[in-house]
Order: structure tokens, then sequence, then C-alpha cells
């Protein structure tokens, strides 16, 4: 089951549960698209993204057509950003690039996966494929749109990666350097010979190696 197959699976069990719901006495169908709309914007607002999912769902299932729909998405993707719920924030952003992308309004679209994507780092030793992903990714973005508003923020994703990457390359290395395993020490220290960043570029952060620019 590939990953947004797994997505849509979670968010029709949120859609039962709120069907089932014990606060709600029937359950809820063929609502005009301006009633699933505002349940999902009250959702988004009381901070309940399960129920926003499960709204969604009925308005894309039964109004699929509706000019609120791209609105009711970017929502919804800027909500599970803020709540740092990052693959569903994937899922919403690839959603409205595939029925409502524009030239204009992919460049910003692009942005924002790949900032859900950095932010998605949470621990270097464990989200290793995600950091070259997203290194990956904010190269492809500076190649596509160098004239991009995006490009400074992109930069700084992209040198934090870089950092990220070298220390955690270093950090392995200085491991089996004490448990005296010096050659396979010499492959990870190997791999910064051709980094962008060397050692004397990195102040080592406080609160994790990635940290945050967004705030």
């Amino acid at each position: 089951m590939n990953l947004k197959r797994t997505i849509l699976v979670g968010m029709a069990v949120a859609f039962l549960f709120v069907g089932c719901n014990k606060d709600d006495e029937v359950a809820e169908f063929n609502k005009p698209a301006l009633y699933w709309y505002k349940k999902i914007a009250s959702s988004v607002s009381n901070d309940d993204l399960d129920k926003g999912d499960a709204y969604y769902i009925s308005l894309k299932s039964e109004h699929m057509s509706s000019p609120l729909m791209p609105t009711a998405l970017m929502m919804l993707a800027h909500a599970h950003i803020n709540k740092e719920e990052y693959l569903l924030a994937d899922y919403y952003l690839d959603e409205y690039n595939k029925r409502y992308g524009t030239e204009s309004s992919i460049e910003y679209i692009d942005f924002m996966k790949l900032k859900a994507s950095f932010l998605g780092v949470k621990d270097v030793y464990k989200d290793q494929k995600l950091i070259m992903d997203s290194i990956s990714k904010a190269s492809t973005y500076i190649n596509r749109y160098p004239d991009s508003h995006y490009i400074p923020l992109v930069n700084t994703i992209l040198v934090r990666l870089h950092m990220s990457q070298y220390l955690l390359n270093e950090n392995i290395a200085s491991l089996y350097d004490r448990t005296g395993k010096k050659e396979a020490a010499k492959i990870y220290r190997a791999k910064n010979k051709d980094s962008v960043v060397g050692m004397s570029d990195i102040t080592a952060p406080k609160k994790g190696i990635v940290g945050k620019i967004f705030d």
C-alpha cells in the first residue's frame, strides 16, 4: 500500500469516526459545499484536524468541482504544517498541485512541499533518507525557480541540511573511532570531503542539528 493510499484510508477512518461520534445523532450527508467548508474551517480553528480531514472527504465526494475546494486544501495543508503533521500537509499540497496548480501557484506549492519536508526532519539519525531527499528537492527548486522570492529561504534550508549531513557523518565517524573501527570512520569522513560546508562553518546547535528557521 503506497503512502497516498495509506493517508486516504486514514482519512476515511476519520470520516467514519466523525459520522459515528456520539455527539452526532444522525450522520450528515448531501450538504451544500459551503456547509462542509464551514465545518472544515471550524475544525481547523478548534485544532481538531481529524474532523477537518473527514469533512474534507465529504466536500470532495459531494462537491468535487466546488470553487471552495482549493481554499479548503490550502487551509488544511497549512493547519497540518502548523501541527507538525508533515505527511498529511504534503498530501494536501499534492492534491492542490494536481487539481488546481498553475504556472504561478506551483512555485509556491513546491516551496511549501520543501518546507514540510525540511521541518519533517526530527531525528537526523533516523531521518537520513529524508535529509538526502530534502537536499535533492532544495537543489531542484533552485534550478527550476532561480528568480523565486523564496530562494533566500531555500538556500538557508539547503545549508542547514548540508550542515546536518556533515555533522551526522562526523558523529558516526567519531563513534567508529572510539570503538576502534578506523576504516569505517574513514568511510564516513570521506563522505564529507565534497561537502559544500566544513566544520569551521558549523556551530553545533543546542536544540538539535537542523534547528528552526520559520519561527
